[in-house]
């Protein structure tokens, strides 16, 4: 086994597996947070728009995973000092955020697992479509850990770091029509939604599966605002985030 693969594992280990394995009642609000809007919005809609609820579930739950890295690394960092430790080691920030990002997935795999099953099930795309579908999702985890990471360096406590977090999970993944098709909300509110990269994600995903057949903006024109807003955070993230305090 290579160094940075045992780096990588490290990083996996300390913070999903460990957890999962020793407390598996955190698991339980990964689970039933994309599932509870999935529920409430179902029944809202009399079962009409849960085509559109299971792939908002998966868009909250990718996006809630890289939005979890902000309070890991945070906490790691404040509470445990082991940025410090990373720093002064011949680990780099990259492997030791790659591990960790790699954590957030397998951390919500139960969640992710559950609505996977759910949209086979219910919802019939080509693999084409269901390639669209999946990097859409790939786009929005990767906002999202570029946020965490570069709001986890300069958080100086977990109390903090919550707060960051669930602001970005209601600004992001509850306000934006992403369990339900844009088309629902009254003009001139609709352009407010596009303020956040999650709208575009869903009007993709939304059409890829044949759910919503006119989207407000092109699809084109989605897929390069969604693309530039990731290239834009990742940017920002890893040239003004703090690796090593000053």
């Amino acid at each position: 086994m290579g160094k940075t693969t045992s780096q990588l594992l490290a990083s996996i280990l300390v913070n999903s597996i460990y957890e999962m394995k020793n407390y598996p009642v955190v698991l339980v609000n990964t689970v039933l947070s994309p599932l509870s809007f999935l529920v409430l919005i179902t029944l809202a809609s009399g079962g009409s728009l849960f085509g559109e609820a299971i792939e908002g579930g998966l868009i909250m739950t990718m996006f809630s995973s890289g939005t979890a890295l902000q309070g890991d690394l945070s906490h790691l960092k404040n509470d445990f000092r082991l940025q410090d430790m990373v720093v002064a080691s011949p680990t780099r920030a990259g492997v030791y955020v790659a591990g960790m990002t790699i954590s957030e997935l397998i951390y919500s795999s139960p969640a992710i697992a559950i609505l996977g099953v759910l949209f086979y099930f219910n919802i019939r795309v080509t693999p084409l479509q269901l390639g669209v579908i999946v990097a859409v999702m790939g786009l929005m985890f990767l906002t999202s850990v570029a946020l965490g990471f570069l709001l986890a360096t300069i958080s100086s406590d977990i109390v903090q770091s919550f707060a960051f977090t669930r602001l970005l999970s209601t600004l992001f993944s509850t306000i934006p029509p992403v369990y339900y098709p844009i088309t629902f909300i009254p003009l001139p509110w609709r352009y407010l939604a596009y303020l956040s990269p999650t709208t575009y994600a869903s009007e993709i995903a939304q059409n890829a599966a044949g759910l919503l057949k006119e989207p407000t903006v092109s699809i084109d024109a989605a897929w390069v605002i969604l693309v530039a807003v990731t290239a834009v955070f990742l940017t920002v993230s890893v040239t003004k985030a703090r690796w090593r305090e000053k």
